[in-house]
């Protein structure tokens, strides 16, 4: 949806859906219904799954609220743990990374200000299989951010996730 935003109830199913079951996406409000000025995204991740790659991104902060399970987080050099109702913090130009931390579905709210990055979200959940090294860093730098595979695989084998 671009252009004017309306007054909507967004329900529980509605927002267009993209990824596998077990890490999918769920747009639910467009940096361009906005203004640019924030995006929602609705991440839903199966037991022991990373999210991303160790990435950061230097336009936006991202805002993480847990609504179901246990979030796993790396925010630069520390490991946090979030569970229901608690809000992890990455803001731009930090090294983050964040997973399912435990062995049943997790929900988070992902609020992106400024709006805009749920678009490579968007982009990588129209693929059939991840992105290469050089391909992912191309689509990255494009959205003005960085990820760091060779550094993400000592958290993947740490927590014993899937990626």
């Amino acid at each position: 949806m671009t252009g004017k935003p309306t007054a909507r109830v967004l329900g529980p199913k509605d927002g267009q859906i993209l990824g596998p079951p077990e890490a999918s996406d769920r747009f639910m409000i467009n940096g361009t219904e906005t203004g640019g000025r924030f995006s929602v995204v609705e991440h839903t991740l199966g037991p022991r799954v990373l999210a991303a790659p160790l990435h950061l991104h230097t336009k936006e902060d991202e805002y993480s609220y847990v609504l179901e399970g246990s979030v796993g987080a790396l925010l630069g050099d520390e490991e946090v743990f979030g569970q229901p109702g608690d809000l992890i913090f990455k803001p731009r130009g930090q090294w983050h990374t964040f997973w399912n931390a435990g062995d049943t579905p997790v929900r988070i709210l992902e609020f992106i200000s400024p709006g805009g990055l749920e678009e490579l979200f968007r982009v990588l959940g129209t693929r059939d299989q991840f992105p290469d090294p050089d391909e992912l860093s191309r689509l990255t730098s494009g959205y003005g951010c960085e990820a760091d595979l060779k550094a993400t695989m000592p958290i993947v084998e740490r927590h014993g996730l899937n990626f």
